[in-house]
C-alpha cells in the first residue's frame, strides 16, 4: 500500500533522491521522518520506506501532511510479515519476530521498490539498526553511497558500539551467568571520553551475554562493524550536549553530522512555507486530545507526565507499585498506559486503585509526547529513558524519572543522572514506597529544583544549536550539500 508523490523529472537539474530505511519502530519512523522532512525542505526528493503493517499505522492515526500528495516526497512499503488490519485492532510483533522476518525478506523486497521507482536514488540513509539486512550490499548494487542514521544519542551509539570493543578486549561475553550478579558488571568503563561514569552494566543488556555465539551479542558486533566501514554517520543529538564524546567519534569516524533536537529544527521552517503543525503526530498509535485537554486546568509545573514508550511492557505488579507510589504522592499525573504495556496480561486496573486515581490523575493509552511535555503544567516526567523521550524532556526543559527497561536505556539514564544532572534513576525492584518519595522529591524537592534549573539550561543550548547558526543547523545544511555533492558523481 503506497501514498504516491509527484516525481521530480527535471533530468537537466535533478534533485538528489535520498531514501530512508527507518528500524521498523514507532521512535525510529519518528525521528527518520522528521530529518527526511528536513531534508525535504532543503530540495532533496525523498522516498522513505515502512512495513505495509506500519504505513497502514501511520495513515490511520498521523496528522502529518507528508502521507498525503506532496511534490517531491513518497512513501513506499515492503511486507512485514504481518498482516494489514483495518486499523480497528492493532496487534503487534515481537522485536525479534519482524527482525527475523526483514532478515529473510526485506533486501529483495526494497530492490524490487527500487527498480519501479521513476527516478533512480542518489543516496541511502539507512537506520543503524537495519544493516542486518544486507542494506550495505543494496547501497552497492545499485551503485550509491550509504550513510548510517543512529536515532541515538552519542553516548547511546558508544554504549552499542562497545559490543566490538569489549568482545575485542575480552571483557564479553561473561564466563557465566554468576558474572552478572557478582559485582563484576558493577566495575566502570573509564576509557571512553565524555562516559566516565558509565559502568558495565549500564551498556545494552544485550552486550551482557554469556556465550561466544549468541545471537544478540552478534548482531550488535555486526552493526559496530558495519559503522565501522561506513563514511557519514548522522547522530540524533547536538554538539553542547556531548561535545567530549562527540570529539572522540569524529577522530574515529570520518564525518559525522549532529542533527538534534529534530523537532526544534522543524520549528524554524516557517508554517506557511510545510503546512505543518509544530508537532506533527508521526505516530502508529491513536493520539487523545484529552490529554491536553485535561493539561489545560492545571498550574505551572504540577503534573508528573508517565510514559514507558511504545515497547516496554512490565508486570501488572510493577505497574500498580508505580500507580500506588504516584497516588500517594499526591502529585497530579497524567499517565499513558498502552494495551499492550502489562506483560502476558490485562492492563484493566483493579476497581480501588481505578478509583483512587480519579482523585488526582489522568489515564490515556497514547497522546501527543511533545505537546504534553511542552505543556506549562507539566513539572516532571517518569520515563523508561528511551532517546527519543529524553531529548525530547531536554528539548522542553522537564527534569525525569528513569526507569530504564532496556536497550540503551540504562545507558541514557546513566548520562541524564551523572553526565546531564537532569534526572534520578529508579533501581532495583519496583516499590510504591520508593516512587513516591522520589517522585515528590522531583517535584516538591530542593534536587527537583535543581533539576528543573539544569534542564531549562539544557532547553536553552538546544535552542541555540538548532537556532539559525546553531551547530544542528549548520549540519543539516551541511548534510545537505553533502547528499548533493555524492549525487552528483
Amino acid at each position: 500500500m503506497d501514498s504516491n508523490s509527484i516525481s521530480i523529472t527535471n533530468n537537466n537539474n535533478k534533485k538528489p533522491h535520498v531514501i530512508f530505511i527507518p528500524f521498523p519502530a514507532q521512535s525510529h519512523i519518528k525521528c527518520m521522518l522528521k530529518l527526511a522532512t528536513l531534508l525535504h525542505h532543503k530540495n532533496l526528493q525523498i522516498t522513505f520506506i515502512n512495513t505495509d503493517f506500519n504505513h497502514n499505522r501511520l495513515l490511520n492515526h498521523s496528522r502529518s501532511p507528508y502521507l498525503r500528495r506532496i511534490p517531491g516526497f513518497q512513501f513506499k512499503t515492503v511486507p512485514g510479515g504481518f498482516p494489514v488490519s483495518d486499523g480497528s485492532v492493532e496487534p503487534t510483533q515481537t522485536v525479534e519476530e519482524l527482525s527475523s522476518y526483514l532478515m529473510d525478506n526485506f533486501l529483495d523486497s526494497f530492490l524490487e521498490v527500487v527498480a519501479g521507482l521513476d527516478t533512480p536514488p542518489t543516496c541511502i540513509i539507512c537506520d543503524g539498526f537495519m544493516t542486518f539486512t544486507n542494506t550495505g550490499y543494496a547501497a552497492e548494487k545499485l551503485r550509491v553511497p550509504m550513510m548510517v542514521y543512529w536515532t541515538l544519542s552519542a553516548v547511546g551509539f558508544m554504549g552499542y558500539y562497545q559490543a566490538k570493543v569489549l568482545t575485542d578486549r575480552g571483557v564479553v561475553p561473561l564466563k557465566d551467568e554468576s558474572y552478572l550478579t557478582n559485582g563484576y558488571i558493577d566495575k566502570l568503563i573509564d576509557w571512553i571520553p565524555g562516559m566516565e561514569q558509565i559502568r558495565l552494566r549500564d551498556l545494552p543488556e544485550l552486550i551482557l551475554a554469556t556465550k561466544p555465539d549468541d545471537p544478540s551479542l552478534n548482531f550488535l558486533v555486526e552493526a559496530a562493524r558495519v559503522a565501522d566501514k561506513v563514511s557519514h554517520m548522522i547522530i540524533h543529538t547536538f554538539d553542547e550536549l556531548e561535545d567530549s564524546l562527540i570529539n572522540k567519534l569524529k577522530s574515529i569516524f570520518p564525518r559525522i553530522y549532529t542533527v538534534g533536537p529534530l523537532q526544534l529544527l522543524l520549528n524554524q521552517i516557517p508554517e506557511k512555507e510545510t503546512k505543518i503543525s509544530n508537532f506533527n503526530g508521526y505516530s502508529l498509535w491513536k493520539e487523545e486530545p484529552e490529554c491536553v485537554q485535561w493539561l489545560e486546568s492545571k498550574e505551572p509545573n504540577s503534573v508528573v507526565y508517565v510514559n514507558f514508550g511504545s515497547l516496554a511492557v512490565m508486570s501488572l505488579h510493577d505497574l500498580l507499585e508505580f500507580g500506588w507510589g504516584l497516588v500517594n504522592s499526591d502529585q497530579e499525573f497524567l499517565w499513558i498506559i498502552r494495551t499492550d504495556l502489562v506483560d502476558g496480561g490485562s492492563g484493566v486496573l483493579p476497581p480501588e486503585f481505578a478509583e483512587a486515581i480519579k482523585r488526582k490523575g489522568f489515564i490515556a493509552s497514547w497522546c501527543s509526547q511533545e505537546d504534553v511535555l511542552n505543556h506549562s503544567s507539566v513539572g516532571g516526567f517518569l520515563t523508561h529513558g528511551g532517546w527519543g523521550s529524553v531529548i525530547e524532556s531536554l528539548s522542553a526543559g522537564v527534569p525525569m524519572l528513569c526507569w530504564p527497561v532496556s536497550h540503551d536505556q540504562p545507558t541514557n539514564c546513566r548520562q541524564l543522572v551523572k553526565g546531564w544532572e537532569v534526572g534520578v534513576e529508579i533501581e532495583g525492584e519496583v516499590k510504591r514506597d520508593e516512587v513516591e518519595k522520589l517522585v515528590r522529591m522531583l517535584m516538591e524537592g530542593i534536587e527537583g529544583k535543581k533539576m528543573r534549573k539544569k534542564a531549562m539550561e539544557w532547553k536553552k543550548m538546544a535552542e541555540i544549536a538548532t537556532d539559525f547558526n546553531g551547530s544542528s543547523s549548520l549540519n543539516v545544511e551541511k548534510l545537505a550539500r553533502e547528499i548533493t555533492r555524492l549525487s552528483r558523481n
